[in-house]
Parts: structure tokens; C-alpha cells; sequence
């Protein structure tokens, strides 16, 4: 049978009902975080008829800092005030615990806590855990007199404030989670849609990075792209406060820093406090005044292209999902930045064809003027001479017939040597099989030639591939210092293998002439790639793939050639 309460119990049950549903209103209302808490501290403060009342949030820096405190005679300890956690003190009790903690004298807890209790006259202490969606996120306490005892039901009093704190901090999060949301969502458009529209990488370089800073609510914010050769070159920086940081001028990736962190491992990187930052990052960001920092790779197309980095100003840490959400903007950058190059490459490849064909075509220009065309003159200006000379004796008129024989003979040579250098006579002759042995045997180097192809291939395919395996030939016999060179080439898959590899010294870079550069833009004219492996020491290897089935024309009729192995080694094979 329950007992009934008295007239002091049902009052005290009273008080406490009032002061819950105070609470609860200013949680159903919303109100802002510090104006809740400090409501709970004061109703938990007034309604337990403590000396001091407060409530901690514990930081992911292994600290606590008070956001809100009540005293009978005033506040003892500042809002704000942050101390570490370690001691016998209730916040680290609780913490480590994640329950309900009681310290009946508060003379032996931590010396930092241990001056404070002196100072306030507190004695004994009880501390509760605000646990927030199972998560421990922070500690209500509330102190005696020094002296004085707390009643055995102050956990439990107290638990009653902590269960409406913690949800309106759910709610609250919740609310905000969601603004960010959005915020986030319309800013990624809004980059989204500077990429779309393909605007200046310094315009999308600079936005980006100001979006990033904003949606993030940070310090600072700094784009970097990566140098060869470890270095490193700040390309746009935001900064909250305005603040003008200098960049631009290409630094040294070294010491203990985001941007050599990023480089180095390849992977997102955090660093909690930038005062142990080292090098010539480090150096400038810590001339900024910063905290903590977070930096993300940008990735384009497999390679590591750069960082972006946010700050957060001094004593401040920058959350748990902060490299999470960074990622989602260097995301964009990398598909933007993929564009812009790919568009850049498609711009010189044209620009390399129409060099290249204008110089084809004034070369040609050049040879037919100069030679050619002049030598027919001459001959027909010697066979007008002899017709307007009358008659001739025999002896005459087959000296000069000879000569204008022998001269025609000549312009036809030289005629045949001009169109070699258009398209090589010996694929209009034969295809590429009798080409490439041609090749192969005016080689400077020894070749092993492996044909594996039915019929003939469309003529652009073996033009390309003649030229591409003349370019590789020329290379090697210049530059590899190669003993033996292998080409082989394939055409299973409707598609063209061609690999030409050497075992010389290797080193070679497309970038090294233009050679190679014309290659490619001939083989990606045809919907093809080439590839180039030449690390240093292991030869060289080249690789072309070519579909053919866009390529192959109707009625097109297969030749016999097939499975032929050939093995030149610089003697006539054939």
C-alpha cells in the first residue's frame, strides 16, 4: 500500500512539476541553446535549493565547457570556460562512467576544480549525463554548500532535466541539421552549375572555395594544386573575416602540414591543433591565426590534382563529418577540372592537325614549285625551241627526244617521292603487312614483326598504324639504345592491338617532340587511344587499340594474310 505523501512532499513534487513544465515549454518553443540552458541551471539550481548549478558539454578533445551555470550568490565560474578532463572531478567521473556520479566532499578532485570548489564553497557535488540520440553529450551537476550534504534523491531529481535537455538538443540539432542540408544542397548546385556552364577555372576556383568556407562555417578556406616535383601553388582562398591572405607563389610541400599530409598519403587529412604545424604551409596558415584543420584530395581522372583545406579559427575544433562534407565539393572541382582539360586537349589536338596540315600542304606547294613545275617548264620550253627550229636531221631530233625522256623519267621520280610522303606506296601496293616488313628491314634495329590480322584493314587504320610503327622505329634507333624491338598486332574484338615495345633504356615522355603528339591525335580521330609505358631502365612499350566496326565499309572484302608470323631482323625477308 503507497504511502501518502505530506503537505512539504507534495508541495516540493509541485515545485518540481512546475519547473519541468517551464522547461518544456521553452523546448516546445524552440528557443536559442544558451537561453535554455541557462533556464535549466537556474530551475535546477532553485528547485534542489543548491549553492551551484551547471552544465558541461564534453568536446571531442577529451574537454569540457561550461554552457551554463547557476549560483546562489552568483556565478563562480564563466560561460565558456573550457578545462580538461582527468581527476576525480564529477564532469570525469561522468564521462568516463556515462552514469550518474555523487561526490560527497569536493576537496580531493583535480587542483584546477579543486581551487574553483574552494572558491565557490562547495562541498558535495552530483552530476547526471546528458545523453543525446545515445550519445554522451554532456553532464548537469549541481553542487552544496560546503558542509552540507545533497539528498539522496538529487540523481534522480536531476535525471528529470537532463531527459528535456537532451531533447530539445536532438531537436535542435535536428533543425539545424536540416538548414544545413539545404544550405549544403544549394551550394553544391550552385557550383554545379558554374561547372555546367564551363565558366574560367579561376572563376570556379575562387567560388568554390568561398562556397565551401561558408556552407562549412569556417575561418578559412584554400584551394592548392599540386607542382611536380613536391610542390605546391595556393590557386583561391577564402577567409570569413575578409582578411587578404597572399597566394599564388609555388611552395615547398615539406614539415607537418595539411597539403603534405594529403600528398603524401593520398587520403583526407586532420590536424587538431596549428600550432604544431611545420613548413611552408604550415607557416603561412598559422600567420592567418588558425585552429584546427581539415583538407580533402582532389582526384582527377586517377590522379592526385590537388587539396582543398578549411580552418577553423584559434581554439576551435572542426567537426567529425567535416571531411565527409569537404569531399562532396572536390568532387565537383575534379569533374570540372576533367573537363577543362579535356576540352583544352581536344582544342590542340584540332590546333596540331591544322598546323600540320598546312605545313603538309606548303611543303607540297614548295616541292612542286620549285622542282617539278620548273622542270617541265624547261622540258617544254625545249620542245617548242625544236619545233620552231624546222627540220631536224635524225640524229638531232633522237638526242633531243632522249633528253626530254630522261628529264620527264626524272619528274615522275621525284613526283612518286613527293606522294610517298602523302601515303607510302607500298600500303596502296600491297596493305600493311608487305608495308610494315619494309619498314622492319630498313630498321636500325632489329625487329620481330607478329601479324595476326584477317584481311585488309579500313585505310585509315593502316595508315595510322604504318605511321605510328615508322614513329616508334625512328624513336628507338635514336634514343633507346634498344637491342631487339617487338611489334605485334592483333585485330580480335572488331578492335586493332597494336604494341610496339623495346628493351632499351626507356624514359621516354609524348612531351619530348611532336612526334607522337601527331600520333595520337591521329589514332583518337579514329576512336582509338595510345598509351605509353618507358619507365626509366625497362624499355619502352607503345599501345594502340582501334575499334573497327565504325570504321570498316560496306562490302568490304577480307584478304588471306591471316596468322602470318614474321621475324625480321634487319635482312630481306621477304
Amino acid at each position: 500500500m503507497a504511502r501518502a505523501l505530506s503537505g512539504d512532499e507534495l508541495r516540493a513534487l509541485a515545485e518540481e512539476q512546475a519547473a519541468l513544465r517551464r522547461i518544456a515549454t521553452l523546448v516546445a518553443r524552440g528557443v536559442p541553446p544558451e537561453e535554455l540552458f541557462a533556464a535549466v541551471a537556474a530551475e535546477a539550481g532553485e528547485l534542489l535549493s543548491v549553492e551551484f548549478a551547471a552544465l558541461g558539454r564534453y568536446d571531442p578533445d577529451g574537454a569540457v565547457t561550461l554552457v551554463a551555470a547557476w549560483g546562489r550568490t552568483g556565478q563562480h565560474i564563466l560561460v565558456g570556460h573550457r578545462w580538461r578532463l582527468g581527476g576525480s572531478d564529477v564532469a570525469t567521473l561522468v564521462f568516463e562512467t556515462g552514469r550518474a556520479v555523487r561526490l560527497d566532499s569536493y576537496t580531493d578532485t583535480s587542483e584546477q576544480l579543486t581551487a574553483v570548489g574552494r572558491e565557490a564553497g562547495i562541498g558535495a557535488g552530483v552530476g547526471t549525463p546528458v545523453i543525446v540520440d545515445g550519445h554522451l553529450w554532456g553532464v548537469l551537476a549541481t553542487f552544496s554548500a560546503r558542509g552540507q550534504p545533497l539528498p539522496a534523491d538529487t540523481e534522480a531529481r536531476l535525471a528529470n532535466f537532463t531527459e528535456l535537455v537532451a531533447t530539445a538538443i536532438a531537436n535542435a540539432e535536428s533543425r539545424a541539421g536540416l538548414a544545413r542540408l539545404a544550405d549544403e544542397q544549394a551550394a553544391l548546385r550552385q557550383v554545379a552549375t558554374l561547372v555546367a556552364r564551363g565558366v574560367p577555372p579561376e572563376e570556379l576556383f575562387a567560388a568554390i572555395t568561398a562556397e565551401a568556407g561558408r556552407v562549412l562555417s569556417v575561418e578559412y578556406a584554400a584551394l592548392s594544386r599540386y607542382e611536380a616535383g613536391r610542390g605546391v601553388t595556393v590557386v583561391a582562398v577564402w577567409g570569413r573575416t575578409g582578411h587578404d591572405v597572399p597566394f599564388g607563389g609555388r611552395l615547398n610541400l615539406e614539415g607537418n602540414n595539411i597539403g603534405t599530409l594529403v600528398f603524401e598519403t593520398g587520403r583526407a587529412a586532420r590536424i587538431d591543433n596549428y600550432a604544431d604545424a611545420s613548413g611552408p604551409l604550415g607557416d603561412l596558415a598559422r600567420g592567418q591565426g588558425v585552429g584546427a584543420a581539415v583538407g580533402t584530395p582532389i582526384n582527377v581522372e586517377g590522379r592526385l590534382w590537388g587539396v582543398m583545406t578549411t580552418y577553423s579559427a584559434p581554439g576551435q575544433l572542426l567537426p567529425a563529418d567535416t571531411e565527409a562534407r569537404l569531399a562532396k565539393f572536390t568532387e565537383l572541382l575534379a569533374t570540372a577540372i576533367a573537363n577543362a582539360q579535356s576540352h583544352a586537349e581536344l582544342m590542340a589536338s584540332r590546333a596540331r592537325i591544322v598546323a600540320a596540315a598546312d605545313e603538309t600542304r606548303r611543303r607540297i606547294e614548295r616541292d612542286l614549285h620549285d622542282g617539278i613545275q620548273q622542270r617541265l617548264v624547261t622540258l617544254g620550253l625545249e620542245l617548242r625551241a625544236t619545233q620552231a627550229g624546222g627540220p631536224l636531221q635524225h640524229g638531232e631530233l633522237e638526242g633531243i627526244v632522249s633528253r626530254v625522256a630522261d628529264g620527264l623519267r626524272s619528274v615522275f621520280d621525284e613526283l612518286r617521292e613527293i606522294s610517298h610522303g602523302i601515303h607510302p606506296a607500298a600500303l596502296s601496293d600491297g596493305g600493311l603487312t608487305p608495308a610494315l616488313k619494309a619498314l622492319c628491314r630498313r630498321s636500325a634495329v632489329p625487329v620481330e614483326l607478329n601479324m595476326q590480322a584477317e584481311g585488309r584493314l579500313p585505310e585509315p587504320v593502316e595508315v595510322a598504324a604504318y605511321y605510328v610503327v615508322s614513329e616508334a622505329l625512328t624513336n628507338t634507333a635514336k634514343h633507346a639504345q634498344a637491342s631487339v624491338v617487338h611489334v605485334d598486332l592483333d585485330t580480335r574484338d572488331a578492335t586493332v592491338q597494336l604494341t610496339i615495345r623495346d628493351d632499351g633504356i626507356g624514359g621516354a615522355l609524348p612531351s619530348q617532340g611532336s612526334g607522337l603528339l601527331g600520333l595520337r591525335d591521329r589514332i583518337e580521330a579514329l576512336g582509338g587511344a595510345l598509351h605509353l609505358t618507358s619507365p626509366a631502365g625497362h624499355g619502352t612499350t607503345l599501345r594502340i587499340n582501334v575499334p573497327l566496326e565504325a570504321l570498316r565499309s560496306d562490302g568490304e572484302e577480307s584478304g588471306s594474310h591471316s596468322g602470318m608470323r614474321v621475324l625480321d631482323t634487319g635482312q630481306d625477308s621477304s
